[in-house]
């Protein structure tokens, strides 16, 4: 029989009260280990580096192709890759307008990285290849070294023609030199275990980034679907300019252009939303950007689009595979700063998608070794006059709901653009720029999608909601590089605004318990008299040491230097008492010659009129010289009044404290100490000690205390013995230094608890 789900689990301890040292004796602190040495981390990187395991580890698919299942995977690989390998078709050409490169270059960038990422990669789910935001994001640096206007020559009748030819070469050195550089970093970060870097772009930023990168996307592809050429702005506010300039050129829209954006349009987006609601029916998803490409380039064909109404069509698309070429590195200097970031925003988008598929299918992405992944396939394309890659979210999910259950799908599509490179190009040379745009233009509906995180985040985190609004209006205001590192700097302050502004509160217990809670959110969480429990919900470090002294003074009540500045006052008093004393001394002892003199003679008198001695029956001498008269009482009298005052300056300052002997920090969110953080735990033992109130602390980690045994900060007067591993230890041994056990209240704080 079970325990009835109904019953109350209960538990009883009895121990001794525990602080730190009597902690370490009891469980038997070990001291700090000794972590190997420099040279012996890099032996052992090196043995393991040449070793079976490491290279598997390096290799992923050395491990998991031998274990291939064709008879669980084949079918559904085969059927994924085919539906990747026509959607790259179609995504690849246009992409490479976005990153302002001849659409051959995109199928390029959709085949050797793809090959890559099969030996190096560890998701089963993603596909690597073109991604709007990095294409924008490569055409954004591609346009500013290499601009239309360095490539104007003389055409007929002394009109001015760009030279396209020359302009696109100098673009793709440009593209490739980028792509190598940023390989490079990837390679690098992942090398020295720097995956962890993602981490700092959280996920509204990553989001609010994307989002606003994907309106850079639709205005740079508004020129292709009205047929206008507007001028091209860089830096700042360079959309705002765009879209002014479009908005003045729209007098000149080339009307064919803009009927086939509109016809393509209309039929991408009404083949999608049956897709998407007929999904579970349907074995692959229509490929409807495929169809619209074969249409469109047949209209072109055979209405002679080019010639007869001037519509921008692909052009040539050269037949086979490019050799292998080393990029100029003499670009590295001019766009190391854009390398880096399309690096960081790459990697990111892609692990933020290969861990979604991992959570969902249960197994591992190491972050770090898709780093590598990336920077190889990132590498190796630059050396093929590709751009940068990432996974993308439409062809991921396609790869992952027709069923592809491996990398081996991505092999699949990429022979599928490998066909289509080396024998159908051709085919596609007098496509219409405009459906190209038009594909990438509803391609983005996922990104505009996460316009609905606004809401959601209004109700849930409105920091975050503020992190999503700035990151998307800094990239939309400020371009895409700059955005991003106004984007993170803003994001670091958020976390650094939220740990100066914490919540300080005051705990209680909660009757028949060890728990100690905070008062204003329990009801039955009662504070300790004579005992302040004081916590901070963020952890202290030096940004918010002082803050956090401040909040205990504030919650605590004990006015810490108006008590202190009353003490001095006591004993400034007492000092001058004690001078008052010394000065009347001398005369108490000729009161005593005098009273003596009394007893020998009844009367002295004196006949000088300036100088005389007076002694009463009430034994009060009185000395008269000139105009100076002093009276002195006997010595019991005086003593009487000095216990009186001091017994009233004693009084005053009880008062003020006698609700509060002991201070309890818990300490259970701190993780480090700093300097500063020590130095303020130093003035707030200090200064409460001044006025009688002693200061421990609760819930120390351990490692905490080795920084604060590095520190120095346990003295003769601060001892160990002031910290407790929880708070209840610390109550109770508060209670028994006040000899608080004989109590009533005492006999609900005993060290047995039960609940």
């Amino acid at each position: 029989m079970g325990v009835s789900e109904h019953a109350e689990a209960k538990f009883c301890v009895e121990r001794i009260i525990l602080d730190e040292l009597k902690l370490e004796e009891v469980a038997q602190r070990q001291t700090e280990i000794q972590g190997p040495s420099i040279k012996e981390k890099i032996c052992n990187s090196i043995r393991c580096f040449v070793g079976h395991w490491k290279i598997l580890t390096w290799i992923p698919v050395l491990s998991w192709i031998p274990r291939y299942s064709v008879r669980e995977n084949g079918l559904g690989d085969l059927v994924s890759g085919v539906s990747v390998g026509i959607m790259h078709l179609p995504q690849g050409m246009a992409y490479a307008l976005l990153a302002s490169l001849p659409p051959v270059f995109g199928l390029y960038t959709s085949f050797y990285p793809v090959l890559v990422y099969f030996i190096f990669g560890t998701s089963k789910h993603i596909s690597i290849g073109t991604f709007a935001v990095i294409s924008i994001m490569i055409g954004s640096v591609s346009e500013r070294l290499a601009p239309e206007d360095r490539f104007l020559t003389n055409g007929t009748n002394g009109s001015v023609v760009i030279d396209t030819e020359a302009r696109d070469i100098q673009r793709v050195k440009v593209a490739a030199a980028t792509t190598l550089l940023c390989g490079i970093f990837q390679v690098l970060l992942g090398l020295v275990r720097f995956g962890f870097v993602v981490t700092y772009l959280s996920e509204p930023l990553v989001r609010g980034y994307t989002t606003g990168a994907a309106t850079h996307v639709i205005t740079s592809q508004l020129k292709y679907m009205f047929g206008v050429s507007p001028r091209r702005f860089s830096g700042p506010l360079q959309l705002l300019y765009t879209l002014v300039e479009l908005g003045s050129l729209l007098p000149q829209t080339h009307i064919p252009t803009l009927v086939i954006s509109l016809v393509a349009l209309a039929a991408l987006i009404i083949v999608k939303v049956i897709n998407s609601c007929y999904s579970h029916k349907l074995l692959i998803p229509v490929p409807i950007e495929l169809m619209v490409i074969i249409a469109g380039t047949l209209v072109s064909h055979y209405t002679d689009l080019e010639a007869v109404n001037g519509a921008d069509v692909v052009g040539e698309i050269p037949s086979g595979l490019v050799p292998p070429r080393v990029p100029e590195v003499g670009f590295f200097s001019s766009v190391v700063g854009d390398a880096f970031t399309v690096a960081v925003v790459g990697y990111a988008i892609s692990i933020s998608l290969g861990k979604t598929f991992a959570l969902k299918y249960g197994y591992k992405v190491d972050s770090n070794q898709e780093l590598l992944a990336l920077g190889f396939s990132n590498v190796i394309g630059g050396f093929f006059q590709c751009y940068s890659v990432t996974s993308s979210l439409s062809r991921s999910l396609v790869q992952e709901s027709t069923g592809g259950k491996t990398q081996v799908a991505g092999v699949i599509s990429a022979v599928i653009v490998l066909i289509t490179v080396l024998k159908l190009g051709s085919l596609f040379e007098e496509l219409p720029t405009a459906v190209l745009s038009t594909i990438v233009f509803v391609n983005l509906k996922g990104m505009f999608m996460q316009c609905q995180d606004i809401p959601a985040l209004w109700k849930s985190n409105r920091v975050d909601l503020l992190v999503w609004l700035v990151t998307f209006l800094c990239t939309v205001l400020l371009n895409l590089d700059l955005g991003l590192a106004v984007s993170i700097i803003f994001t670091m302050l958020t976390v650094i605004f939220r740990t100066q502004r914490p919540r300080y509160s005051l705990l209680g217990r909660v009757p028949d318990t060890e728990l100690y809670l905070d008062t204003e959110s329990y009801k039955e969480a009662k504070a300790i008299p004579g005992i302040t429990i004081f916590r901070s919900s963020a952890m202290l470090y030096y940004a918010n040491a002082e803050l956090y002294q401040e909040a205990l003074l504030e919650k605590s009540g004990i006015n810490v230097p108006k008590l202190k500045k009353s003490k001095e006052e006591e004993k400034a008093k007492k000092r001058q008492e004690k001078e008052q004393d010394k000065q009347t001394g001398v005369l108490r002892e000729l009161a005593r010659v005098l009273v003596s003199m009394k007893n020998v003679s009844q009367s002295v008198h004196c006949e000088r009129t300036d100088h005389e001695h007076i002694i009463n029956d009430n034994s009060i001498a009185t000395v008269s010289h000139g105009n100076l008269n002093c009276s002195f009482q006997p010595e019991q009298n005086s003593e009487e009044e000095e216990r009186d005052k001091t017994d009233t300056h004693s009084s005053s300052c009880d008062n003020v404290q006698e609700h509060t002997h002991s201070i309890i920090l818990d300490f259970t969110p701190v993780s480090f100490i700093d300097t500063v953080t020590l130095k303020t735990l130093k003035n707030i033992f200090q200064d409460f000690a001044e006025v009688d109130v002693t200061v421990y602390i609760a819930g120390c980690q351990v490692c905490v205390v080795q920084q604060l045994e590095r520190g120095g900060f346990f003295s003769q007067s601060v001892s160990k013995g002031r910290l407790f591993p929880s708070i209840h230890d610390a109550v109770l041994h508060c209670l028994c230094q006040r000899d608080l056990f004989s109590s009533e209240f005492a006999l609900e704080m005993s060290c047995v608890t039960r609940f």
